[in-house]
């Protein structure tokens, strides 16, 4: 009989950072990242997925936008079910991602559903009205800043 073998090309000691809570969470490299996302531009759109299984979207997402920046937010509590041993992740967990230039933030959409939160961005129409303006260089003449 064989065993399985996790080959992971961060290298063997990667299962370690997986054992850390906060505030040690700082030393897991990034591409452990406890909210795990995708994004992708399609028909006008942006969309960002994210996997977080075991949340009520009602009580325990947010999702915000401020300045070009979507954050999204999450808490999963620890159940107590006389469990012997646990690999899930509890706590509250949060990722901002910078919006791809265009994105309306008055015209944003989220849903959930097994356990993956999408959100979809309209993107404007970067053509229209964004022609290249010439600025007219002046000669032997100080700008006075206002």
């Amino acid at each position: 009989m064989s065993t399985l073998t996790r080959r992971d090309h961060l290298g063997p000691f990667m299962d370690v950072f997986d054992w850390l809570e906060p505030p040690w969470t700082i030393l897991r490299p990034a591409s452990s990242h406890p909210m795990r996302v995708e994004d992708y531009v399609k028909d006008g759109t942006y969309v960002l997925r994210a996997e977080l299984p075991g949340v009520d979207p009602e009580k325990d997402i947010e999702v915000t936008v401020s300045k070009g920046v979507l954050t999204i937010s999450a808490h999963r509590e620890e159940g107590t079910e006389g469990k012997n041993r646990s690999e899930f992740h509890y706590g509250a967990v949060a990722r901002s991602v910078t919006l791809p230039e265009g994105a309306d933030e008055d015209h944003i959409r989220a849903s959930y559903d097994s356990g993956i939160l999408e959100v979809v961005v309209t993107l404007k129409d970067q053509a229209a009205g964004k022609a290249p303006r010439r600025i007219p260089v002046l000669m032997n003449k100080h700008i006075k800043p206002t």
